[in-house]
Protein backbone atom coordinates (compact mmCIF):
# COMPACT_ATOMS: atom_id res chain seq x y z
CA UNK A 1 0.00 0.00 0.00
CA UNK A 2 1.46 3.28 -1.06
CA UNK A 3 -0.64 6.30 0.11
CA UNK A 4 0.29 9.85 0.26
CA UNK A 5 -1.20 12.41 2.97
CA UNK A 6 -4.37 14.13 2.10
CA UNK A 7 -5.61 17.20 3.19
CA UNK A 8 -7.79 16.76 5.32
CA UNK A 9 -5.87 15.66 8.95
CA UNK A 10 -7.87 13.40 11.75
CA UNK A 11 -9.37 14.98 14.51
CA UNK A 12 -6.38 15.28 17.36
CA UNK A 13 -7.43 14.03 20.39
CA UNK A 14 -7.34 16.65 23.05
CA UNK A 15 -4.08 16.00 25.63
CA UNK A 16 -5.94 15.73 29.12
CA UNK A 17 -4.22 13.46 31.35
CA UNK A 18 -6.47 10.57 31.47
CA UNK A 19 -7.16 10.58 27.53
CA UNK A 20 -3.20 10.53 27.20
CA UNK A 21 -2.59 7.49 29.45
CA UNK A 22 -5.49 5.60 27.55
CA UNK A 23 -3.77 6.44 24.37
CA UNK A 24 -0.60 4.93 25.82
CA UNK A 25 -1.86 1.76 26.85
CA UNK A 26 -3.62 1.60 24.14
CA UNK A 27 -0.29 1.62 21.89
CA UNK A 28 2.22 -0.10 23.77
CA UNK A 29 -0.25 -2.98 23.55
CA UNK A 30 -0.43 -2.24 20.06
CA UNK A 31 2.88 -2.19 19.69
CA UNK A 32 3.87 -5.86 21.42
CA UNK A 33 1.28 -7.10 19.10
CA UNK A 34 2.77 -5.91 15.90
CA UNK A 35 6.47 -6.04 16.38
CA UNK A 36 5.53 -9.90 17.37
CA UNK A 37 3.74 -10.49 14.02
CA UNK A 38 6.49 -8.75 12.60
CA UNK A 39 9.34 -10.87 14.13
CA UNK A 40 7.07 -13.82 12.96
CA UNK A 41 7.43 -13.29 9.34
CA UNK A 42 9.09 -15.94 7.35
CA UNK A 43 12.57 -14.79 6.10
CA UNK A 44 11.55 -14.98 1.78
CA UNK A 45 8.01 -13.23 3.04
CA UNK A 46 10.02 -10.17 4.38
CA UNK A 47 12.46 -10.34 1.40
CA UNK A 48 9.86 -10.05 -1.01
CA UNK A 49 8.39 -7.08 0.93
CA UNK A 50 11.32 -5.03 1.54
CA UNK A 51 12.09 -5.71 -2.68
CA UNK A 52 8.97 -4.00 -3.56
CA UNK A 53 9.28 -1.28 -1.11
CA UNK A 54 12.67 -0.67 -2.62
CA UNK A 55 10.83 -0.42 -6.23
CA UNK A 56 8.37 1.98 -4.84
CA UNK A 57 11.53 4.32 -3.44
CA UNK A 58 13.09 4.52 -6.93
CA UNK A 59 11.83 7.60 -7.74
CA UNK A 60 12.36 9.17 -4.08
CA UNK A 61 15.41 10.95 -3.73
CA UNK A 62 17.28 13.52 -1.75
CA UNK A 63 21.19 14.60 -1.38
CA UNK A 64 21.39 13.13 2.17
CA UNK A 65 19.09 10.60 2.96
CA UNK A 66 18.21 9.93 6.85
CA UNK A 67 18.21 5.79 6.70
CA UNK A 68 18.17 3.41 9.46
CA UNK A 69 19.90 -0.03 10.50
CA UNK A 70 17.29 -2.67 10.78
CA UNK A 71 15.61 -3.97 13.65
CA UNK A 72 13.81 -6.15 15.05
CA UNK A 73 12.28 -7.06 11.82
CA UNK A 74 12.05 -3.88 10.15
CA UNK A 75 12.93 -3.98 6.31
CA UNK A 76 16.05 -4.05 4.96
CA UNK A 77 17.01 -1.14 2.63
CA UNK A 78 20.86 -1.20 2.75
CA UNK A 79 20.39 -2.34 -1.02
CA UNK A 80 18.25 0.57 -1.92
CA UNK A 81 20.76 3.02 -0.07
CA UNK A 82 23.75 1.57 -1.84
CA UNK A 83 21.82 2.20 -5.03
CA UNK A 84 21.02 5.96 -4.28
CA UNK A 85 24.78 6.56 -2.65
CA UNK A 86 25.79 5.31 -6.63
CA UNK A 87 23.76 7.70 -7.91
CA UNK A 88 25.65 10.53 -5.14
CA UNK A 89 23.36 10.26 -2.44
CA UNK A 90 24.80 10.91 0.94
CA UNK A 91 23.25 8.13 3.69
CA UNK A 92 23.34 9.15 7.18
CA UNK A 93 22.05 6.85 9.75
CA UNK A 94 20.19 8.35 12.96
CA UNK A 95 22.36 8.24 16.39
CA UNK A 96 20.43 8.64 19.62
CA UNK A 97 22.25 11.28 21.78
CA UNK A 98 20.76 11.24 25.15
CA UNK A 99 16.85 10.54 26.11
CA UNK A 100 14.54 13.81 25.31
CA UNK A 101 17.20 14.72 22.32
CA UNK A 102 16.96 15.44 18.91
CA UNK A 103 18.08 12.42 17.00
CA UNK A 104 21.59 13.11 15.22
CA UNK A 105 22.27 12.16 12.21
CA UNK A 106 25.67 10.66 10.98
CA UNK A 107 27.41 10.26 7.59
CA UNK A 108 27.59 6.05 6.85
CA UNK A 109 29.25 4.48 3.75
CA UNK A 110 30.31 0.43 3.66
CA UNK A 111 33.39 1.23 5.43
CA UNK A 112 32.66 3.57 8.21
CA UNK A 113 33.71 2.56 11.55
CA UNK A 114 30.77 1.26 13.25
CA UNK A 115 29.87 0.86 17.14
CA UNK A 116 26.89 -0.02 19.07
CA UNK A 117 24.46 2.24 20.08
CA UNK A 118 20.78 2.28 21.67
CA UNK A 119 19.56 -1.47 21.62
CA UNK A 120 23.07 -2.30 20.82
CA UNK A 121 21.67 -1.10 17.06
CA UNK A 122 25.37 -0.40 14.52
CA UNK A 123 25.62 3.45 14.44
CA UNK A 124 28.48 5.51 12.82
CA UNK A 125 31.43 5.66 15.13
CA UNK A 126 31.63 9.88 16.94
CA UNK A 127 33.66 11.74 14.51
CA UNK A 128 31.63 10.92 12.02
CA UNK A 129 30.54 13.69 9.65
CA UNK A 130 26.90 15.44 11.23
CA UNK A 131 24.67 15.72 8.47
CA UNK A 132 20.99 17.16 8.03
CA UNK A 133 18.79 14.61 5.66
CA UNK A 134 16.23 16.23 2.98
CA UNK A 135 14.50 13.03 3.09
CA UNK A 136 13.92 10.64 5.89
CA UNK A 137 13.11 6.72 5.59
CA UNK A 138 11.52 5.87 8.69
CA UNK A 139 10.40 2.78 9.88
CA UNK A 140 7.13 2.12 11.53
CA UNK A 141 5.68 -0.42 13.88
CA UNK A 142 2.69 1.20 12.54
CA UNK A 143 1.04 3.76 10.38
CA UNK A 144 -2.69 5.30 10.44
CA UNK A 145 -4.73 6.49 7.29
CA UNK A 146 -3.30 10.28 8.01
CA UNK A 147 0.65 8.77 7.50
CA UNK A 148 1.07 8.75 11.35
CA UNK A 149 3.16 6.94 13.00
CA UNK A 150 3.02 4.55 15.46
CA UNK A 151 7.22 3.46 16.74
CA UNK A 152 8.97 2.30 19.77
CA UNK A 153 7.45 4.64 21.98
CA UNK A 154 10.47 6.68 22.61
CA UNK A 155 9.46 10.02 20.66
CA UNK A 156 12.72 10.28 19.10
CA UNK A 157 11.54 10.41 15.24
CA UNK A 158 8.76 13.23 16.39
CA UNK A 159 11.33 15.35 18.67
CA UNK A 160 13.57 15.27 15.99
CA UNK A 161 11.44 16.90 12.83
CA UNK A 162 9.90 19.67 15.34
CA UNK A 163 13.73 20.59 15.92
CA UNK A 164 14.14 20.83 12.26
CA UNK A 165 10.89 22.45 11.77
CA UNK A 166 11.63 24.87 14.25
CA UNK A 167 15.44 25.92 12.59
CA UNK A 168 14.05 26.09 9.58
CA UNK A 169 13.77 22.93 7.79
CA UNK A 170 11.60 20.21 6.53
CA UNK A 171 12.68 17.22 5.47
CA UNK A 172 10.19 14.77 3.04
CA UNK A 173 9.51 11.94 5.59
CA UNK A 174 8.60 8.20 4.18
CA UNK A 175 7.59 6.05 6.44
CA UNK A 176 8.09 2.09 5.58
CA UNK A 177 6.80 -1.22 6.82
CA UNK A 178 4.16 -4.23 6.14
CA UNK A 179 0.74 -4.40 5.38
CA UNK A 180 -0.64 -5.21 8.19
CA UNK A 181 1.14 -2.38 10.12
CA UNK A 182 -1.80 -0.22 8.64
CA UNK A 183 -4.14 1.21 11.45
CA UNK A 184 -7.20 3.10 11.02
CA UNK A 185 -5.85 5.66 13.72
CA UNK A 186 -2.81 5.69 16.21
CA UNK A 187 -5.14 8.37 17.72
CA UNK A 188 -2.74 11.11 17.04
CA UNK A 189 -1.53 13.49 20.78
CA UNK A 190 -0.23 16.77 20.25
CA UNK A 191 3.58 15.56 19.60
CA UNK A 192 2.55 13.34 16.74
CA UNK A 193 4.17 14.75 13.20
CA UNK A 194 2.35 13.48 10.52
CA UNK A 195 4.87 12.05 7.31
CA UNK A 196 4.73 12.90 4.09
CA UNK A 197 4.73 9.26 2.77
CA UNK A 198 3.75 5.40 4.07
CA UNK A 199 4.63 2.20 1.94
CA UNK A 200 3.52 -0.73 3.05
CA UNK A 201 4.27 -4.13 1.34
Amino acid sequence: MDTTRGASEPCQLGDEAETRRDVLRWRKAERAGLIAQRQAMAVSARQAADAVIADDLVGDCGTVIGLYWPFRGEPDLRGWAAAMRDKGAKIALPVVIEKGRPLEFRLWSPDSRLTRGVWDIPIPAEGAPVLTPDLIIAPVVGADAAHFRLGYGGGFYDRTLAAMRAAGRRPWVIGVGYAFQSLPTIFPLGHDIAMDRVILA
